[in-house]
């Protein structure tokens, strides 16, 4: 694609968003302590119809990412070819990511189809940055999700990053690493095993924290139960 094509697809897109923006839902979002340079307020599924008409294009969605609007960054990870985007551009994105909401749709959207997805997933949940570990709970969620298998070894670095995470000093680290325990009790009988094993030995205390972990527990029951 030539960048006269990129830059008449971004005058499209735009025009797009435009005719779709919402100023209540983007006052709504900037209430919630969600600060974009800019923000049309489109709702996802708006989002997902403008980005089936175009083609997936690398030079598209690297200019969409760098214009720093909130749904051009939404719509690059949907444009962005998965071939053509390497680890060095994971690299680039990440340090570039400054808030939840884009954190997790670039993680669904792109991240967790990368073929070294596990590899980042693992890396930055390691981090101590707020948004790589929130990106690296919600890719390895989503490859959960997805039947992904991790062998042993990477299921108890998941279940200690977890734990660790689950008592991070950025609440929205804590809730990624706790919806991602969840989903990996809920994934099997194994997994439910390896997790209730790991708190028999554990002093849960009497806060958020341990309230969490209380939770994993049922649903480690749970899934057990519904396997005898």
């Amino acid at each position: 694609m030539t960048k006269e094509q990129v830059a008449d697809n971004i005058r499209r897109i735009k025009a797009e968003f435009r005719q779709g923006m919402n100023g209540v839902a983007s006052a709504k979002m900037r209430e919630l302590g969600a600060q974009y340079k800019v923000n049309f307020g489109i709702e996802y599924p708006r989002l997902q119809m403008i980005a089936q008409s175009f083609e997936k294009n690398h030079d598209l969605a690297q200019a969409l990412w760098k214009d720093n609007i909130r749904e051009c960054r939404i719509l690059a990870a949907m444009l962005q070819p998965v071939e053509t985007f390497d680890r060095d551009f994971a690299d680039l994105w990440i340090e570039t990511i400054d808030n939840v909401e884009i954190a997790q749709y670039t993680s669904m959207n792109l991240f967790q189809h990368l073929p070294f997805a596990s590899e980042i997933a693992f890396n930055w949940m390691a981090d101590e940055r707020e948004m790589y570990q929130v990106c690296g709970f919600s890719i390895a969620t989503r490859l959960i999700m997805r039947n992904v298998a991790f062998n042993g070894e990477a299921q108890n670095e998941l279940i200690d990053q977890a734990l660790t995470a689950m008592q991070d000093k950025y609440p929205s680290v804590q809730k990624a690493a706790f919806s991602c325990l969840l989903k990996f009790v809920s994934s099997g009988a194994d997994e439910a095993a390896k997790v209730k094993n790991t708190f028999a030995s554990l002093q849960l205390p009497q806060n958020q924290y341990g309230e969490q972990c209380r939770i994993l527990i049922g649903e480690a029951d749970a899934v057990l139960e519904t396997k005898k």
